[in-house]
């Protein structure tokens, strides 16, 4: 593997929408040669590669990587299409990164680890906001003490991006069968942030309401309370069917202190006083130009740093790089929130 680092490792991704616009200039900005696009349809897939600058388009994987010698898969599709897709970049002896929810259930996220585990390649899942600066100072506050034992944790927020039943999102969104539901698409991002600040779950108590004007489609918002396996109490609540401007709370309390984020900025109160903490140098995000309106761009280039210096046997420790071993377990959590949601709000315990 360290020999990669001598050249751009060739990568392939897969998918012509968030795959263009986010995955292929990040993968090229964190040193990979992206050398070409796969889609559904060849000419879209065609337009949208010359576009994005891609030399080669495909509609298969398998061939695609076969033609270019890739050694690196980035999937950015559907989450039903996620296992055949990581099946067969394994299969080739690729490293895989996949877009979240990482599978379209736990048994599916599974199999997908343990291929992974025995093609020996890295894999890494695309939680790409573990490296936003906010999070990670608040990961490291966590871990560092400043709050002595955690033992609450508050998360809400009201968004907008599905309040009007005219939104353009993707499809998948709103597809139960495929994976779909804003809890797939915004909160296997939200479990993945509490385990990595907190741990794991050991229960919960969730519903899975519809707060737009739409019926018959997958769920626009997710409210579940939760017991951690290290006692910590807490409440998540998020809807994208809210008219009115974004309103968000962050708060965790412990024996010596509370941590909050406000207007992106990670506060710490206890004894002392109340203060903000400052952003360390090793978890800036890096300046990658392009539409500042893109804010998803910085923090996946860090997702693809950890994954080029994985494959080049570096250490990458700023902020731990989420793998399938972290799919599975975030999958775990949203089977279980379903599962709740399904019975009337049961609490379910995980294992």
């Amino acid at each position: 593997m360290s020999s990669y680092s001598r050249s751009l490792p060739p990568a392939l991704v897969v998918g012509t929408g968030f795959g263009c616009r986010i995955h292929v200039p990040a993968l090229r900005a964190a040193g990979f040669d992206v050398v070409g696009l796969i889609g559904t349809d060849i000419e879209r897939t065609r337009k949208r590669a010359q576009a994005s600058g891609v030399a080669q388009s495909f509609t298969d994987l398998d061939e695609a990587i076969a033609r270019t010698g890739a050694h690196v898969v980035s999937i950015a599709t559907p989450p039903h299409t996620h296992a055949p897709l990581t099946f067969t970049a394994l299969a080739r002896g690729c490293h895989v990164l996949c877009e979240k929810p990482f599978a379209k259930d736990l048994a599916e996220a599974r199999a997908m680890l343990a291929a992974a585990e025995r093609a020996g390649v890295v894999h890494l899942i695309a939680h790409e906001f573990r490296w936003g600066p906010d999070r990670a100072l608040l990961a490291r506050a966590i871990a560092d003490g400043l709050i002595g034992e955690p033992r609450m944790l508050t998360m809400s927020g009201y968004m907008p991006q599905l309040a009007s039943a005219d939104a353009k999102m993707p499809r998948w969104w709103f597809d139960r069968e495929v994976g779909g539901g804003w809890l797939g698409a915004h909160g296997s991002h939200m479990i993945d942030q509490i385990r990595c600040w907190l741990g794991e779950f050991a229960s919960l108590s969730a519903s899975l309401p519809m707060v737009s004007d739409r019926s018959g489609v997958a769920e626009d918002s997710y409210s579940l309370s939760f017991e951690l396996a290290n006692g910590v109490s807490g409440v998540l609540q998020q809807t994208a069917g809210a008219w009115g401007s974004p309103a968000a709370m962050t708060r965790v309390a412990g024996t010596r202190g509370t941590l909050w984020v406000e207007d992106g900025r990670v506060h710490l109160a206890d004894r002392e006083g109340t203060r903000e903490l400052a952003v360390p140098d090793d978890l800036q995000l890096p300046d990658v130009g392009g539409d500042p309106r893109n804010l998803l761009l910085p923090p996946f280039v860090r997702l693809c740093e950890a994954l080029r210096a994985a494959i080049d046997g570096r250490p990458n420790s700023a902020v731990p790089p989420p793998t399938f071993a972290d799919g599975v377990a975030g999958m775990q959590v949203l089977d279980a929130i379903r599962a709740s949601a399904a019975s009337g709000g049961a609490r379910v315990a995980l294992s």
